[in-house]
């Protein structure tokens, strides 16, 4: 791959693992279907990934998204369902990172995986955990529909940005990273009471 492929590449990765950050299974599964179309301009054909857009695979995926979305909308089981999410949004970040840098130098596809995969769905994993926990306590749940409807959403916005504009989902998974990253990190002695 040159650099440019890369970069696409790695923009296309990136964007589906932030969009992994709000729903586990959702993006490896369009991610499959789009391969599987050839859509996408990887060849994982005799690569350890080859059985990622089979049509077990894609299956498999497709009714663990629509059982992920669909739990989600139970009050009392997405609370239950994020601890079993969590560590799943960061291996699902990896993988579609990886799969999107297949043929890639094998040292850069890893590291970008690992550390900016990993890092950005859980990112954002944990910030909807945050989010779902205060919807909890201040509504008894009764909100959390609602806002796993916004996650559905914003992770289909995400997932469409990164495979049709990968460059634009880099630029707003970069952006939404940051702007959770800088609330976590905000001293609460610069907010007045």
């Amino acid at each position: 791959m040159d650099p440019l492929q890369v970069l696409i590449a790695a923009s296309t990765g990136l964007g589906l693992a932030a969009a992994s950050g709000f729903r586990v299974f959702l993006p490896p599964f369009l991610m499959a279907v789009w391969l599987r179309l050839g859509f996408l301009d990887v060849n994982i054909e005799g690569s350890e990934f080859e059985a990622f857009s089979s049509d077990v695979s894609i299956l498999l995926l497709g009714v663990a998204s629509l059982s992920e979305i669909m739990a989600y909308k139970i009050p009392w089981m997405d609370n239950m369902l994020d601890s079993l999410a969590t560590p799943m949004a960061g291996l699902a970040g990896i993988y579609v990172v990886a799969v999107s840098l297949e043929g890639a130098d094998p040292s850069v596809q890893w590291a970008l995986a690992i550390i900016a995969g990993g890092g950005a769905s859980l990112s954002i994993q944990s910030a909807t955990v945050a989010g779902r926990g205060l919807s909890s306590m201040f509504t008894l749940g009764l909100a959390n529909p609602f806002f796993s409807l916004i996650e559905d959403i914003a992770s289909v916005l995400l997932i469409f940005i990164a495979l049709l504009a990968p460059l634009a989902a880099l630029f707003a998974s970069s952006i939404l990273i940051f702007v959770i990253l800088r609330r976590k990190m905000q001293d609460p002695t610069d907010h007045p009471d």
